[in-house]
């Protein structure tokens, strides 16, 4: 079946694109919209900042605060070794009281002290000897170095940090006082650096109680920020917005010279182009629904003269001669047709100019129908078979929808092939109307444009029965009740056209 002309698919879509605008124009919430983004953003920058300079102060600190510590116990007790005086082998009573004294005095705080000398091991506590020393800090301190030389250590043990200094005993000669010879001897002491990690722990709980009132003072630029940025934008979506609802007189006010303020003023130079061009074509458009309304009025006067003297001459024609009276026929079939193109020129100008008017009524919607197929004689069922559902209410135009009916059997008639397949049934609160014919169906390439005013399938037929509007006048009825027309191809053959009205 051949279309006369449009879009299967624009006027399925036609119920639902409203829908789909109103969606469109309405905000959605965005959890994680540019605004948030920017906030955090901000937030995440300002966390950064905080965190590493908390982190480098709180690495230079520690390190100052350990090193002052350890500076201090290193040099307090290697100026408590140099100048020991002992005999040796060593007496252990006497060590003792050395390791006693030397703990009394240690520096900054007090602390244990161990002495090792061979298998000697002696202490300021009852323990002779510490688990905290390491065997590496043992091994430095016995590196048997021509030099007094002192090393240290921290060693955390069950959690607990300590600082663990080894200095040996040495003896210089008489004749040559700068020369140091180690005696076996090594003196350990051992310091908790609790108050250390005390301090440490209190500078990180101020940093981190310092950063939490940082973010929440970088809070207040983020939100200037963020709203800077996003007024603009803002802006950009309601002037985007309003176009599309066709104000195209939108405009921006652009001021500044950064990145939006060009966005605003190339969307307003746009702009003012569209409006231009859509101007111009409103123009142009209306120019030509005012001439085609125009001459269709011109035409209806001197037609309606031509069909009266064309009736005439038909009813002459038998007595003319055969030529005379095919030219007569011919003229009489031309006028018709000229003349149906003219009544469809004309109302296809009232949907046009938006004066198409709907006089609906409650009326029975098979009886519609059957007196549209009545009225043109198209009751032969081996040309159109109607299957109608009795009892069906319908709020209609009794005029606009015969004229949809008329126009969608006719078109399948001329077409398709017989029989047409009539069917009228309701379909929850939607009545619907479906027109079927046996023919080869529609060419997919087709099909979009079989609603199309004019269009013809076949480009080298120039001439048809029709004129070229019936399908666009039967979208135009169809849109006028606040339904959809839809054209496709059944699996089994031929078209099927479907309308959809609510009841």
């Amino acid at each position: 079946m051949s279309p006369e002309p449009d879009g299967a698919q624009e006027a399925a879509d036609t119920g639902r694109a409203p829908g789909r605008r109103r969606r469109a124009g309405t905000p959605r919430l965005r959890p994680f919209g540019l605004r948030t983004r920017l906030v955090l953003a901000f937030l995440l920058v300002a966390a950064v900042g905080c965190g590493t300079t908390a982190a480098l102060t709180y690495r230079a600190a520690r390190n100052a605060i350990l090193e002052q510590t350890q500076n201090t116990a290193v040099s307090a007790l290697r100026d408590q070794v140099e100048p020991l005086v002992l005999t040796l082998p060593v007496d252990t009573g006497q060590l003792h009281d050395v390791l006693l004294s030397m703990a009394r005095q240690g520096k900054p705080r007090p602390w244990r002290v161990y002495a090792e000398y061979g298998s000697v091991h002696l202490s300021s506590t009852d323990r002779p000897t510490s688990s905290v020393i390491t065997p590496e800090l043992r091994a430095r301190a016995h590196a048997g170095s021509a030099t007094a030389h002192s090393s240290f250590q921290r060693v955390v043990k069950n959690g607990t940090p300590y600082l663990t200094i080894a200095v040996p005993a040495v003896f210089r000669t008489d004749k040559d006082k700068g020369t140091a010879q180690p005696t076996g001897l090594v003196f350990y002491a051992v310091m908790e650096l609790d108050d250390e990690e005390a301090n440490i722990e209190a500078m990180v709980s101020a940093a981190r109680d310092g950063a939490l009132p940082a973010l929440a003072v970088a809070l207040i630029p983020a939100l200037i920020a963020s709203r800077g940025v996003l007024r603009p934008v803002r802006e950009l979506r309601h002037a985007a917005h309003s176009m599309g609802r066709g104000r195209l007189d939108t405009r921006i006010h652009a001021k500044g010279s950064d990145e939006l303020a060009d966005l605003a003023r190339t969307f307003n130079e746009s702009a003012a182009e569209l409006e231009r061009s859509v101007t111009e074509l409103r123009n142009a458009e209306a120019r030509a629904r005012r001439f085609a309304s125009d001459v269709s009025h011109e035409l209806r006067t001197p037609l309606a003269g031509m069909l009266a003297v064309t009736e005439v001459l038909d009813e002459d024609a038998e007595s003319l001669d055969s030529d005379t009276a095919r030219a007569v026929r011919l003229i009489s079939a031309e006028t018709g047709k000229l003349a149906v193109l003219v009544e469809d020129l004309m109302e296809i100008s009232r949907f046009d100019a938006r004066a198409a008017e709907l006089h609906t009524d409650e009326v029975d919607a098979a009886d519609c129908v059957r007196k549209t197929l009545q009225h043109r004689h198209w009751t032969d069922p081996a040309h159109v078979v109607a299957y109608l559902g009795q009892g069906i209410r319908a709020r209609l135009d009794p005029r606009r929808f015969d004229v949809v009916v008329a126009n969608l059997v006719g078109n399948a008639l001329r077409h398709g092939a017989a029989p047409v397949t009539v069917r009228l049934y309701a379909e929850g609160d939607e009545l619907v109307t479906e027109v079927a014919d046996r023919g080869p169906g529609i060419d997919p390439d087709v099909l979009p444009h079989v609603f199309d005013r004019f269009y013809k399938a076949d480009r080298a037929r120039t001439r048809s029965a029709g004129s070229g509007l019936g399908l666009a006048i039967t979208l135009e009825n169809v849109r006028l009740h606040g339904g959809t027309v839809r054209a496709a191809n059944h699996p089994a053959g031929g078209a099927v056209f479907t309308v959809r009205m609510p009841l």
